[in-house]
């Protein structure tokens, strides 16, 4: 049997859309020779969907197209994920399935059996899991269908496998319709978790995911097959739609290596370039990204991202130099426009700024120094001046901060948080580090002083970040093992330089900040625990670190 993966980027909501790229795959595969044609989960919703599940005649509408899509299956099958409404004594009345049309009919219908409900995935709120697993019947041959989470029984403990029961009742091949996200290193884990899979059970598994971003969420695509021993047989390539035809009948002989993806900075960078560039592209934002330019590391390679994604003419830097901004940073942004090609329009705050202190004297009294309050309204300045240019110009402000900052509160609400996607916001201070020196691989992008300076917020006189925040190296220890390992302070192992004590503050204001996070945009999602849907912790607790 030759089965086509087709992996495919959909648009959340775009049925007819997405319906006419299951059909343009159907139509590819047909012309390859192809039998079948395997897509993702939700294929003609997007995932996720969400609460447009709820929303009347959604569902409906879908299941019109996933009708409309019968013609094609007379020439070549067609196994795509779909939501169909299911009878139910649980309140919900909805199925997340695997669906194979065949001969002009619905042909077989499986629902998925394992619902996740962690990080990011909230399926139990929509749907009904499966009761049983039947294989389906295809040209004369039994096939396992199952969908996204019914293979990872090796991460998770669930208390059923799929994989097992379709393949004790014979199944030649396990179809995977999947819409898994990605973080970094997720198609390496992938890969091993499918061949262990195939290997346990001597059969085929072909896996075939989403590629493309929706709000928060980037899908890489690493679609793969491998056969009954766990070999690789054919794979499709990260952060891109893609297509190939694997041939079962000499799966053994057609065994070949896994192949080579980009790793490190390299995949951060396209992860995040796939995440800015469909944040855009699905919602029609013509006019392009405005970014404020400090002459720091962060709003440099927010900036070389959003032209590795949007292009040098739909980028627009600001300059905003204050009373202690240092010469060398607008000069540094300078650079920086040069090197990535984009406009820059520079204007200084200082008059606005001036008006704040008058404004200050008459709340406070007259002072030298109003402490944090004079520190931040210059923040917020510019804040209000790229908002200003996005209602003026219709641009999307990209935010700069980066995870250690949002972390522990290291930034201004209401004025370097302001924006519509916060590009770096699951990337720590070394990783965004990283980020610029690959960025310098090829060519030179960000200036060389940019990366070497100590970094600054340069708000007030010689200020620097190492003034109210430990080492990045140390902060950056701390918070993975907090966040990403969920280790409370008691647990967390001290990185060099640091004792309990120091531990112990982080992580309190790891908490005490969660109310800013809750003001601040989109994070993008580029590791197991970002910022956003998936960490979800209430602002008010007492519960100590």
């Amino acid at each position: 049997m030759r089965v086509a993966l087709a992996q495919i980027n959909p648009t959340v909501g775009d049925l007819e859309g997405n319906r006419k790229l299951v059909e343009e795959s159907a139509a590819k595969a047909a012309a390859a020779g192809a039998d079948l044609v395997v897509l993702p989960e939700m294929a003609l919703t997007g995932y996720p969907p969400m609460d447009l599940l709820e929303r009347a005649g959604f569902v409906a509408e879908q299941v019109r197209e996933l009708d409309a899509l019968l013609p094609a299956s007379r020439n070549v099958g067609i196994v795509l994920g779909a939501v169909l409404p299911t009878e139910s004594d649980h309140g919900k009345r909805l199925c997340n399935a695997a669906v194979l049309l065949s001969d002009g009919k619905r042909a077989a219908v499986q629902a998925k059996s394992l619902l996740p409900t962690y990080d990011v995935f909230d399926e139990n709120r929509y749907f009904v899991p499966a009761s049983e697993r039947r294989c389906a019947m295809f040209r004369g041959k039994a096939i396992g269908l199952t969908v996204c989470e019914d293979t990872w029984v090796d991460r998770v403990p669930y208390a059923s496998d799929p994989v097992a029961d379709l393949a004790q009742q014979g199944a030649r091949c396990i179809l995977n319709p999947s819409a898994s996200p990605w973080h970094v290193g997720k198609s390496v884990e992938r890969r091993s978790m499918l061949s262990a899979l195939a290997d346990r059970h001597s059969v085929p598994v072909l896996f075939v995911n989403q590629v493309g971003g929706n709000d928060e969420l980037i899908f890489d695509g690493g679609s793969c097959a491998v056969d009954g021993a766990g070999r690789h047989l054919a794979s499709l390539p990260l952060f891109e739609s893609g297509f190939a035809v694997v041939d079962l009948s000499d799966a053994i002989e057609g065994a070949t290596p896994e192949p080579n993806e980009p790793e490190g900075a390299a995949q951060l960078e396209a992860g995040l370039v796939l995440g800015i560039r469909d944040y855009f592209r699905k919602q029609g934002l013509p006019p392009g990204a405005v970014v404020g330019i400090s002459g720091g590391i962060d709003s440099a390679v927010t900036a070389h991202l959003a032209v590795e994604a949007l292009g040098a003419d739909r980028v627009l830097g600001i300059a905003m130099p204050g009373p202690f901004s240092s010469d060398h940073s607008l000069d540094d942004a300078r650079e920086l426009a040069t090197h990535l090609g984009i406009e820059l329009r520079c204007v200084s705050i200082e008059p606005m700024y001036a008006s704040y202190r008058e404004s200050f004297a008459e709340l406070f009294g007259p002072k030298d120094d109003y402490g944090l309050a004079q520190q931040n309204i210059q923040s917020r300045i510019r804040g209000a001046i790229l908002m200003a240019v996005s209602n003026a110009e219709g641009r999307l402000v990209l935010a700069t901060g980066n995870k250690s900052e949002l972390s522990v509160g290291y930034c201004t609400l209401y004025g370097d948080t302001v924006g519509g996607l916060a590009v770096l916001g699951d990337v720590y201070k070394r990783d965004v580090y990283a980020l610029a020196r690959h960025a310098n691989a090829l060519r030179t992008a960000i200036p060389q002083n940019v990366i070497e300076k100590p970094p600054s917020a340069e708000l007030a006189p010689d200020q620097l970040d190492s003034d109210d925040l430990p080492p990045y190296e140390i902060l950056d220890a701390v918070l993975e093992q907090a966040i990403e390992g969920g280790v409370g302070a008691d647990g967390i192992v001290p990185p060099p330089g640091a004792d309990a004590a120091l531990v112990t503050s982080i992580v309190a204001r790891l908490d005490r900040n969660e109310y800013k996070r809750r003001q601040s945009p989109l994070v993008l999602r580029t590791s197991t625990k970002a910022f956003g849907s998936g960490r979800r912790l209430p602002i008010v607790h007492r519960y100590g670190v």
